[in-house]
């Protein structure tokens, strides 16, 4: 590997580095607060190591990777992620009983499986970063084996996430045998140049890769699985989940699809179009039921990607943008919402139930308030990031004639105010006023919302800063 190579994955080898550094230390000698930092510092490094990685790009590293704009931009939303769930996971474990040490090692590698992802050129890196990404999902989700929804979670994730990866192979051994390639750059120029090539295969290969991303991602009809293992999981964990790993997901989604025109084909299209428009339905419809506020938070995320899945089939210079930004909001207001739920929660019980907020302000005015924003940003309320990212997603639906598809997005948008809306009033509302049964906010965590809120109303009334970055990462992609 020449050195230039080396520069251009320098954030890969700092997260792989820390990890590795992580399990060194903790065999020498276990430290909650040493293990953290060494996580911390390891995507706080890796953070800033981008800018070096940008003097390289865009470069094609062996056939697996390919560092350019797009791969770094989602680097940056991955590790600053990464680094909010180090400090809100760092508290919520502090009073767990079991150990806490190995949960940082976990995130690192999944991070690092993240990454490989929004770098991955080749069927097989996708292959690889997902199983990186999955198999420390595993451990993360059930880490607090002594509670019974953790271990059920993790069972349930374990299985839904084998068999995902059963559908994605098989879509890729199909392409492979039409094709002859594993590689994008050459898979995209099969695809686009008018050469014949099996379609027989080809369609069903990406109708299976489909359905194994669909599973990861959560959308309808693959999205059984979301609500209990948000349930289940620790609360950091289920923002990690929430973010990263759809983040990434959607990030293959994009790459992959645009560079091969695949979301093009009138069957995948169709494919894309009923996930889409059910997701919304299904994730708006179920989550009015919901009294159990993170089971809400899950039901809302299918929602809230299936909006994104407008914008990509609209395509064009609009909509890999809009979803990017919109993904960059999603991460800000996912991470806050549920870090509020991580920093209430107290030993052995989280705040999951609807009546637990009830009287919030009262009791802790500044969380209520950050949890209000994020409501609110979900609810796509103006002056936020949501409001926004829903805008340039009409948008973007509107400049691809997707009026069904956009209509839907506005109408589920009115239904999604409703449930955001009942948690807001519930935390305004007088009763339950006693503190006894919440933490007091450690600062640290606080200081992460505190950041997260002010980067949700930067992003709602000064988002061009954001939208220039985003526009420069896309641009390879159309």
């Amino acid at each position: 590997m020449s050195g230039a190579n080396a520069l251009a994955i320098l954030p890969l080898l700092i997260v792989a580095g820390a990890a590795v550094v992580a399990m060194v230390a903790i065999a020498i000698h276990r430290s909650h607060i040493v293990t953290a930092g060494i996580a911390l510092a390891g995507c706080a490094v890796a953070f800033g190591c981008i800018w070096i990685a940008a003097k390289q790009a865009p470069r094609q590293v062996a056939s697996l990777l390919v560092i350019d704009a797009y791969a770094l931009f989602y680097f940056g939303l991955i590790l600053a992620a990464g680094i909010a769930f180090v400090v809100l996971a760092y508290d919520y474990l502090r009073t767990c009983e079991s150990g806490r040490d190995e949960m940082y090692i976990l995130m690192l590698v999944a991070t690092l499986g993240a990454m490989v992802l929004a770098a991955g050129n080749h069927w097989v890196s996708l292959f690889l970063g997902l199983e990186l990404l999955s198999v420390s999902l595993y451990g993360m989700i059930a880490y607090l084996h002594t509670r019974p929804l953790p271990i059920e979670a993790g069972i349930k994730y374990l299985v839904l996430a084998s068999v995902s990866v059963a559908f994605l192979l098989f879509g890729i051994a199909l392409l492979y045998t039409a094709l002859g390639t594993m590689d994008l750059p050459r898979t995209a120029a099969l695809l686009n140049s008018g050469a014949p090539y099996d379609r027989a295969l080809v369609v069903p290969g990406l109708a299976l890769v489909i359905t194994g991303l669909g599973f990861k991602l959560g959308v309808a009809p693959f999205h059984l699985w979301t609500p209990d293992i948000y349930q289940g999981a620790p609360a950091p964990v289920a923002g990690y989940i929430a973010t990263v790993s759809k983040g990434a997901i959607f990030a293959v989604l994009l790459r992959y699809f645009y560079a091969t025109g695949a979301h093009g084909f009138t069957p995948i299209f169709v494919v894309f179009f009923i996930i889409s428009l059910s997701s919304m339905i299904a994730g708006n419809v179920l989550a009015l039921l919901q009294r159990n506020v993170k089971r809400m938070l899950a039901y809302s995320s299918i929602a809230h990607l299936g909006y994104m899945l407008v914008a990509f089939l609209a395509g064009g210079a609009l909509g890999p943008a809009a979803v990017t930004f919109y993904l960059a909001a999603y991460f800000v207001t996912m991470l806050g919402a549920l870090g509020v739920i991580s920093a209430l929660s107290t030993r052995g019980q989280e705040l999951e139930i609807l009546d637990d907020y009830r009287g919030l302000f009262w009791r802790r005015p500044a969380i209520a308030a950050v949890f209000t924003a994020m409501l609110f940003s979900l609810a796509g309320i103006p002056l936020t990031a949501g409001f926004i990212g829903k805008f340039y997603l009409i948008a973007a639906g509107a400049s691809g004639a997707l009026w069904t598809l956009v209509i839907a997005l506005v109408v589920m948008s009115g239904i999604g105010l409703f449930y955001y809306l009942r948690v807001v009033i519930a935390m305004f509302s007088g009763a339950n006023m006693s503190r006894a049964s919440e933490p007091r906010i450690q600062i640290a965590p606080g200081a992460v919302l505190a950041v997260l809120m002010v980067l949700l109303f930067w992003l709602g009334v000064l988002p061009q800063a954001l939208l220039r970055l985003v526009r420069a990462a896309v641009a390879g992609l159309v």
